[in-house]
């Protein structure tokens, strides 16, 4: 489904494995999980955002950077930093005739524990998040990107 003139986002947790996707509801208010991608075929997983992004018609992709808690960035960081840049560059070469979604890598310190606490709030014990953890730390991250942007019916 396209929006229709709003700005909406994609939260995006790099994983070893998985790549954790988080979309904006239609109102601008609060992020929700969708399922995981397979994150072992970066070009693959760039292709597959993309595709969704334009498929829901979404203007902002929110790249989670999880930096140490001194704000370094370590290997992971710097998974997520090329994750980003590679979704830059496929944007910036399939630009077209739609307006293109800009890329935002998004300081994530803690989403993943942020996301573990909320499982176990909820009753799920670690070993039956697996499938789900990637998608709730995406939601974490894009949601946390959209209440510091301000306005929730962002125009």
């Amino acid at each position: 489904m396209k929006s229709h003139g709003k700005k909406r986002a994609m939260g995006v947790d790099v994983g070893a494995r998985r790549i954790g996707i988080a979309v904006e509801d239609e109102l601008g208010l609060l992020a929700h999980a969708r399922a995981p991608l397979d994150g072992r075929d970066r070009k693959q997983a760039v292709a597959a955002v993309i595709e969704m992004a334009a498929a829901e018609g979404l203007t902002d992709l929110v790249v989670g950077l999880p930096l140490d808690l001194r704000g370094n960035a370590g290997e992971a960081a710097k998974k997520a930093q090329a994750f980003a840049q590679a979704l830059a560059d496929a944007i910036a070469i399939a630009k077209g005739a739609t307006p293109a979604p800009t890329v935002h890598l998004f300081d994530e310190r803690l989403t993943t524990v942020e996301a573990h606490r909320r499982l176990r709030e909820a009753g799920k014990k670690q070993k039956d998040t697996r499938n789900i953890i990637d998608g709730v730390a995406a939601a974490t991250l894009l949601q946390a990107w959209i209440d510091g942007q301000g306005s929730k019916f962002r125009e």
